[in-house]
């Protein structure tokens, strides 16, 4: 019997090392989903966002799938590009 992928993570995430980890890198993920999600509503390809933004169509590829770090201006000049600005926020740890 195959696992899926949900299935699969939910077992690994038993373990406290993989656990750890997957928590460390979930603000990435959530700024990653954040830009898609913002791209998307605006209606815009990559393509486009790239042309409004002068940020190279590759670059925003990249940062969307998690192969880059960018810098809070570049975050900044997408958040331009699709008409919105980007918030940042510090909020207290519940694991603290």
């Amino acid at each position: 019997m195959t696992k899926n992928f949900r299935e699969t993570l939910q077992e690994q995430l038993q373990d406290p090392a993989f656990r750890a980890e997957w928590d460390a890198l979930e603000p990435e993920y959530a700024i990653i989903q954040a830009i898609i999600n913002a791209r998307e509503a605006s209606g815009m390809t990559q393509k486009q966002l790239a042309d409004k933004t002068g940020i190279a169509q590759a670059d925003i590829s990249k940062i969307e799938n998690g192969n880059a770090n960018p810098s809070l201006r570049t975050l900044q000049r997408l958040a331009q590009g699709m008409g919105m600005h980007v918030k940042l926020e510090f909020v207290p740890d519940a694991r603290a």
